[in-house]
């Protein structure tokens, strides 16, 4: 909380808004709110009316977003098929080094199960995230693209993904969600395959 009160802009009194609904998209903006709270808002308009097959929802001036596994499980339980992700300020470089870029970009995959058990797949870009730098649990200089030698992977997506949302978004900080009727259910067929291995976003 104390890092949230540094940020500039932040309006405690501030409600995020529904600018744009059109088949297949809807335009948020944050107007202020934390972003956190956009996100909520945009997840309960989700569920609250789902897309008849697919919707693409940009929300502009949303930062922070927090774990963006959260959001997506939310939509995965109300059966929703749904890929989110999110920019930051700049904090990784180049793997040949040099300024920062782009944020850690985090990609989250939400896919709902008949059984009950959704997979969560929530990725950032970083090999460890800010909030470890916060926490004082990592160091500033350990957040770098992760991969070691083949880092060079982490940081184009990272870059594409930071890119993806200032085109639809701004440079303002930002989220772009996918969000869809699943067709078919493939989750309880992985698990069974799996043979009891932990899958990505069981507890």
């Amino acid at each position: 909380m104390e890092w949230l009160a540094t940020l500039p802009g932040l309006n405690a009194e501030a409600k995020p808004r529904r600018a744009i609904s059109e088949p297949g998209y809807e335009r948020w903006e944050g107007q202020g709110a934390v972003g956190y709270l956009t996100l909520a808002a945009i997840c309960a308009a989700q569920l609250a009316e789902p897309p008849d097959r697919a919707r693409l929802v940009v929300a502009r001036e949303c930062f922070p977003t927090g774990m963006l596994g959260y959001w997506v499980r939310r939509l995965a339980e109300g059966g929703l098929v749904s890929a989110l992700t999110a920019t930051s300020p700049p904090r990784l470089a180049h793997p040949e080094g040099g300024e920062p870029l782009a944020g850690t970009t985090p990609l989250a995959i939400g896919i709902p199960s008949s059984g009950g058990r959704p997979l969560v797949a929530d990725v950032s870009m970083g090999a460890v995230t800010h909030g470890d730098v916060l926490a004082g649990l990592a160091r500033p200089e350990q957040l770098v693209p992760f991969g070691g030698e083949h880092a060079y992977k982490a940081f184009a997506l990272a870059v594409g993904l930071q890119l993806l949302v200032e085109a639809l978004a701004g440079s303002d900080y930002g989220a772009v969600l996918l969000v869809a009727r699943p067709g078919f259910d493939p989750v309880p067929g992985l698990r069974e395959r799996a043979g009891g291995v932990r899958l990505p976003g069981d507890t």
